[in-house]
């Protein structure tokens, strides 16, 4: 049974077998979590994606690359629902993180660290997208055993952590 518990902090700098990377459908980089990771992780995560996902990853999907200079081992990528572009099924969302469970079983992976899924950039709701993080990570069957939100703001975080002790209830 996974463990799932809220962490303020830096979600690159995390000590984790796989570090979960809110994606562009691209795959090439970008702003928030996915220019932090990139940048934290050196060119070798953009190259590793390029070869792999040449014409980048749907909404919804997760893939995989090394963590380069991380002190993760992997990357998980998943690309979450673009609310500004009209992307507005939740379905989208939660794949987003049952995908990278899946993904992060497939490595052998025993601790991932995740960001808050389309909850910047991408104008989900922080309310639903803390929800439906919460939610789907705590009814997913997975052989992952450390689960970590990690939230950079201390707002954020106390709305999480509060979100997972109530889950724990």
């Amino acid at each position: 049974m996974a463990t799932l518990t809220a962490v303020l902090g830096d979600i690159a700098s995390q000590r984790a077998d796989a570090v979960v990377n809110a994606a562009s459908p691209v795959m090439r980089g970008g702003g928030g979590v996915d220019g932090a990771i990139h940048r934290a992780g050196g060119p070798e995560i953009l190259a590793e994606c390029v070869r792999k996902f040449p014409n980048g990853l749907a909404t919804g999907e997760a893939g995989w690359t090394t963590a380069g200079e991380m002190r993760a081992r992997w990357v998980i990528h998943a690309v979450g629902p673009n609310r500004h572009a009209g992307q507005t099924d939740r379905e989208l969302l939660t794949n987003c993180y049952r995908r990278s469970l899946a993904v992060a079983d497939e490595l052998g992976a025993r601790s991932v660290a995740f960001p808050l899924i389309s909850a910047g950039a991408y104008g989900w709701p922080l309310d639903d997208a803390i929800a439906a993080a919460v939610e789907t990570l705590g009814a997913t069957a997975t052989d992952v055993e450390d689960i970590r939100l990690v939230a950079r703001d201390a707002a954020v975080w106390r709305k999480l952590r509060a979100e997972v002790e109530a889950a724990h209830a």
